[in-house]
């Protein structure tokens, strides 16, 4: 770490702080996961501001020669974002299969460090902070909506045996662009009626429907008895 950073160097630990968080924000977000492209680049950010502020503090650190006092700027970041690390914790919420309050907590660990940009008197470090989270928080939510991402589901049909079969029933997800993950059946000889229990993934825009077209076919269909859908969260 160089004792004193120009400009130069600030923009290009930001820019590549951006380009690897948004990669790995890209591939969280479209697999289904809570902490996505946004809250992901919010946390990379909020790291990296932290490191740049702590190094442009290093040349005003030091000790009086009739003191016993010695600042250590290493350890003012580590302490203040590990404190506001427990309040981040408690706006994530689980409802059920939903993770909520992910990007809320990142935000509150951004905002921050931010403030320890304004407060240590970076004040050109704490501007460009500040557009980097708005455009994060604003721009790229509408970019995030329309990103592919998987989706799951678990189906429960209850049919007439010579209703529908198995091979169709697979062959109906197949051209509905899903991937069986789990796939059972039960069938009652004596009440003549099959009961298929099935997992699906399948990939759509985050703003789509969380269930599948064919879902509507199949619960038209003559002999269909019950059909349920639960949509599910993807794991972590």
């Amino acid at each position: 770490m160089p004792v004193t950073i120009g400009w130069g160097d600030v923009a290009l630990r930001l820019a590549l702080t951006v380009i690897a968080g948004g990669l790995i924000g890209l591939n969280r977000g479209e697999h289904g996961r809570p902490a996505g492209l946004r809250t992901t680049l919010l946390v990379t950010l909020a790291a990296s501001i932290s490191m740049i502020l702590t190094n442009a503090l290093l040349m005003t650190t030091g000790k009086a020669g009739d003191s016993f006092v010695e600042m250590d700027v290493m350890r003012l970041p580590l302490g203040i974002l590990t404190g506001v690390g427990f309040i981040g914790a408690g706006a994530i919420l689980r409802r059920d299969e939903l993770v909520v309050g992910v990007t809320t907590a990142a935000t509150l660990w951004f905002v921050t460090v931010m403030g320890l940009c304004f407060g240590g008197g970076q004040i050109g470090l704490g501007i460009v902070s500040f557009a980097l989270g708005m455009g994060t928080l604003w721009l790229l939510e509408y970019a995030e909506l329309q990103l592919p991402q998987d989706h799951r589901g678990r189906l429960i049909l209850v049919v007439a045996k010579e209703a529908i079969s198995e091979e169709e029933l697979r062959r109906i997800f197949m051209l509905g662009n899903c991937r069986i993950l789990t796939f059972s059946m039960v069938q009652d000889n004596l009440a003549g009626r099959r009961e298929f229990a099935c997992e699906i993934t399948w990939r759509a825009r985050r703003i789509a429907s969380r269930a599948p077209k064919f879902l509507d076919e199949l619960a038209s269909r003559p002999g269909i008895e019950r059909l349920s859908w639960n949509p599910q969260a993807t794991q972590n």
